[in-house]
C-alpha cells in the first residue's frame, strides 16, 4: 500500500500557481522531480498547493504525487489534507485515504474527518462512515462535534433516513443544529410531506427554531412549487421583527422571482440592501440566472459588473447561468476568457458544458479550443469531457482521432460511451501508434 508522509517547512513567501503548472504538466509522462532536484527557490502558498491539487481531482496518482513532492516546500495544513482525502475518496481509495489519515501528525483536523465522512456517504457506505466515526475517538475526536459532522455528511447524500435513525438513541444530546441538518436532508430528499412533518415535529418537540430553521423551510416551499406560502413565511418572520440574513433573503430573492418575476426579485434586492444586508455572490447569482432565464442577457452583464463595483467577485457559478443561456459561440469564447483572464478557475463541469454545447451545435474548432485550454490549466479531462470530445470528433467523421482518444480514455480506466462508428469490439494497439502520428497533422488541419 502507498503511503503518505507530510513533512518540510513551508517558506513563507506566496506563489502563483503558473509557476507550478510547467511542472506538473509534464507529470503525465514523467513524474515531479524529488526535492533536492527541483528549484530550490519554489515555494508554495496554501491556495497555490489547493488549486494544483484540485486541478488533479480526476487522476488521483497524480493528486498523491504532487502532495508528497511538495511536502518537501510546504507545511500541509487541514485544507490540504481534507482535499487529498476528498480526491482519493472520490476514486473509492478508502483505504489510502484512513491510511493518510492516521499518517498526519500530530493528529487529524475535524475538517479532514469531514472530508472522509462526506466522501464515504457519497459512496453509499454508510456503515463505513459510522466505523469511522467510531474510529475518531483514536484521535480523541469522538464527540458531539464530531457527531454533527456525521449526521451533515450523511444528510448532504440523500442519507437522512439513516441520520434520522441515529438521531433516536444519539450517542451525544441534539440541539437545533441537528434538526436544521436533518430537515435540509428532507429538502434534498425531494420528500416535500415529510418535510412539513418534521417542521411540526420540532414544533412538537419544542424545538428552538433559529433563522437558518426558517431560511430551510422557505427553500423548501420555493422548490416544492410553493414559492407564495415562502413569501408568506417571509412576511410573517418580519412581522415578528426577525432580523433576516443573507442566507434567508437569496432564499426569499429566488422564491419572488419564481413567483413574481426578476423585476420583483431586483426590488427586494434593494431593499435588502437599504436594510444594511450586504449581498453575496449567492445573491448576484440567483438575480443573473433569473435575468438570464429570462432572455436580458445585457441586464445580467450590468449585474456581472456591479458585483465587481461591490467588491464582490463572480465565482464559477456566475460563469455557467451565462453558458447555460448563450447562443452565439463567439459570445460564450469570449466570456470564457474573460471569465480565466479575471482570476476565476474553471471546473470541470464549465469545460464539459461548453463542449457539449459546441458539439451540439456542429462547431469543431471551439471544443478544440476548450480542451486545449483545459489542458494548459492543468485539469486532466473526465469521462464527460473525453465522451463530448468524441462526440463532436465523430460529428465531423474525423474517425481516427475519435479512436485515439477513446483509447486514452481506456488506458486511463476511465469508461468511454459505446459507439458504431468505432467499432463493438476491442481494437488493436497498433491502431494508437497510428493515430499518434498523425494527431498533429490532423489538428493543425481542423485549426
Amino acid at each position: 500500500m502507498r503511503t503518505l508522509n507530510p513533512s518540510a517547512p513551508f517558506r513563507s513567501p506566496p506563489s502563483s500557481i503558473a509557476g507550478a503548472l510547467p511542472l506538473l504538466r509534464n507529470a503525465r509522462h514523467h513524474p515531479p522531480r524529488p526535492p533536492d532536484q527541483a528549484s530550490a527557490s519554489l515555494d508554495f502558498d496554501q491556495d497555490t498547493v489547493l488549486s494544483t491539487l484540485a486541478s488533479y481531482s480526476d487522476d488521483w496518482p497524480r493528486a498523491v504525487d504532487f502532495f508528497r513532492w511538495v511536502s518537501s516546500h510546504f507545511l500541509h495544513t487541514p485544507a490540504t489534507h481534507s482535499l487529498l482525502v476528498s480526491i482519493l475518496g472520490k476514486h473509492f481509495e478508502f483505504t489510502l485515504a484512513w491510511s493518510h489519515i492516521i499518517s498526519i501528525n500530530p493528529s487529524p483536523d475535524r475538517s479532514v474527518l469531514r472530508s472522509h465522512f462526506n466522501r464515504l456517504a457519497a459512496a453509499h457506505l454508510v456503515q463505513d462512515a459510522l466505523d469511522a466515526f467510531r474510529r475518531s475517538a483514536h484521535f480523541g475526536l469522538y464527540d458531539a462535534a464530531t457527531f454533527s459532522l456525521l449526521i451533515d455528511a450523511l444528510c448532504d447524500h440523500r442519507h437522512v433516513i439513516e441520520a434520522a435513525d441515529l438521531c433516536k438513541n444519539p450517542p451525544f444530546p441534539i440541539d437545533t443544529k441537528i434538526y436544521n441538518m436533518l430537515l435540509r436532508g428532507w429538502l434534498r430528499m425531494g420528500w416535500w410531506g415529510r418535510c412539513r412533518e418534521f417542521w411540526e415535529e420540532m414544533d412538537q418537540k419544542g424545538v428552538a427554531k433559529d433563522l437558518h430553521s426558517y431560511s430551510i423551510y422557505m427553500d423548501i416551499l420555493s422548490k416544492s412549487g410553493k414559492p407564495w406560502k415562502a413569501i408568506k413565511v417571509y412576511k410573517e418572520m418580519r412581522s415578528r421583527n426577525i432580523a433576516l440574513d443573507v442566507v434567508a433573503y437569496n432564499t426569499v430573492i429566488q422564491a419572488v422571482g419564481k413567483s413574481e418575476g426578476v423585476d420583483r426579485a431586483i426590488t427586494l434586492y434593494k431593499e435588502m440592501i437599504e436594510r444594511g444586508c450586504e449581498p453575496n455572490v449567492v445573491t448576484f447569482n440567483t438575480i443573473i440566472k433569473l435575468l438570464c432565464g429570462d432572455g436580458r442577457i445585457n441586464e445580467g452583464y450590468a449585474i456581472l459588473e456591479q458585483m465587481r463595483k461591490k467588491g464582490c467577485e463572480p465565482n464559477v457559478i456566475t460563469y455557467h447561468c451565462f453558458f447555460r443561456n448563450l447562443n452565439r459561440p463567439k459570445e460564450m469564447l469570449w466570456l470564457f476568457d474573460r471569465m480565466v483572464k479575471t482570476g476565476c478557475r474553471p471546473r470541470m463541469d464549465t469545460y464539459v458544458m461548453l463542449m457539449n454545447k459546441f458539439g451540439r451545435w456542429g462547431f469543431l474548432r471551439p471544443v478544440l479550443l476548450v480542451w486545449k485550454a483545459m489542458e494548459e490549466h492543468g485539469c486532466s479531462p473526465d469521462a464527460f469531457a473525453y465522451n463530448a470530445l468524441i462526440d463532436a470528433l465523430l460529428q465531423k467523421g474525423m474517425v481516427d482521432m475519435a479512436r485515439k482518444y477513446d483509447e486514452e480514455m481506456l488506458a486511463k480506466g476511465l469508461s468511454p460511451k459505446p459507439r458504431k462508428e468505432l467499432g463493438t469490439g476491442g481494437f488493436s494497439a497498433s491502431s494508437s501508434a497510428d493515430v499518434d502520428s498523425d494527431d498533429d497533422n490532423a489538428l493543425s488541419n481542423v485549426f
